[in-house]
């Protein structure tokens, strides 16, 4: 769910340390099962109780999670999550409301320009759809703000359809598990998602289980930092633990930094304008950052992102349109 900054790595795992392999080199029929079975077992007794995998969240309740989830840890999602979703419990509800009222109920998840394609979305869905979240990845996927991750996710996750899943959690849990690399590349390949349709159960309701279950070890036991082998359900299966866990080859993993950067300041900006009902002055928001330069750059920022609207005589408020 949460975009990764993980660099590649080419180290050379020893083949007996892999899972079994068809003539392909993608792990066959049988060790797929394997591991489909280990996890889902597993998933099943160990799942967090989240709001929005209860049968109440609906098909919209798992879109704005998967919305807020991304770059974003659980533990801050879930107040805004439950706030939002007693505000605007359909997508209608949302796209009545100015895309500045979606900003503003974004609160500090960060990355709020997530809000307004949340808000175009629900836009689209009440005039093409009916008000109803669409079932098909294809109609998913032409919705303002939607990518192939999401409208996979919420295809799989609301309504049990067969996709390959892929976010962070989930490649690293490949990777490692198959691959037997300590993290995935920085961007998605084709490779990757090879290995995901192979691993991929043939019937719906299973790989929607799969889809869920992997996201999970990923986040709760195969972690980035901290991997707790342990714990893990397919560790006697796992390629990266059986070579001996080699450690990441290339370049260091990079850090997000965020003290002094231009998203502070926006941060800072935005919180203003957050927290007034009206209009805001520009001496108001001068006051939140003492580096002129940067101030004024982040502002810029924030308007052609369309996240604040600059109105005459230097005041500015969140969007109306």
């Amino acid at each position: 769910m949460t975009a990764t900054t993980e660099t590649s790595t080419s180290a050379a795992v020893p083949s007996a340390a892999s899972p079994a392999e068809s003539s392909t080199g993608l792990p066959d029929s049988a060790a797929a099962a394997a591991l489909h079975s280990s996890v889902i077992t597993w998933f099943g007794a160990n799942a967090r109780d989240l709001p929005w995998r209860r049968p109440e969240a609906g098909a919209w309740g798992v879109m704005v999670s998967e919305f807020m989830l991304q770059q974003t840890p659980v533990a801050r999602v879930l107040p805004v999550y439950e706030q939002w979703m007693a505000r605007w419990p359909n997508p209608a509800g949302l796209a009545a409301e100015a895309p500045g009222e979606a900003v503003r109920a974004w609160g500090r998840l960060g990355y709020p320009r997530r809000a307004l394609r949340l808000h175009g979305a629900a836009q689209a869905i009440t005039e093409r759809h009916g008000g109803q979240v669409p079932s098909e990845h294809g109609q998913l996927i032409s919705l303002p703000g939607i990518g192939e991750y999401t409208a996979a996710a919420v295809a799989s996750f609301a309504y049990g359809r067969r996709h390959a899943v892929l976010d962070t959690n989930v490649r690293r849990v490949f990777a490692r598990a198959v691959a037997g690399v300590e993290y995935p590349p920085n961007a998605t390949t084709a490779a990757e998602r090879r290995l995901a349709r192979a691993l991929l159960p043939d019937d719906e309701i299973t790989a929607a289980r799969w889809a869920a279950a992997s996201m999970e070890l990923g986040a709760l036991v195969c972690t980035a930092k901290s991997p707790e082998c342990g714990r893990c359900p397919i560790a006697g299966k796992c390629a990266w633990r059986l070579a001996g866990k080699p450690a990441h080859v290339g370049a260091p993993r990079r850090g997000q930094t965020y003290a002094g950067t231009d998203r502070q300041v926006r941060g800072k900006l935005l919180a203003v304008l957050r927290d007034t009902s009206g209009p805001v002055p520009q001496s108001q928001l001068d006051a939140v950052w003492h580096e002129p330069v940067q101030r004024a750059r982040a502002l810029d920022g924030l308007v052609a992102d369309g996240l604040v609207e600059p109105l005459a005589d230097g005041v500015y408020r969140l969007p109306l349109t």
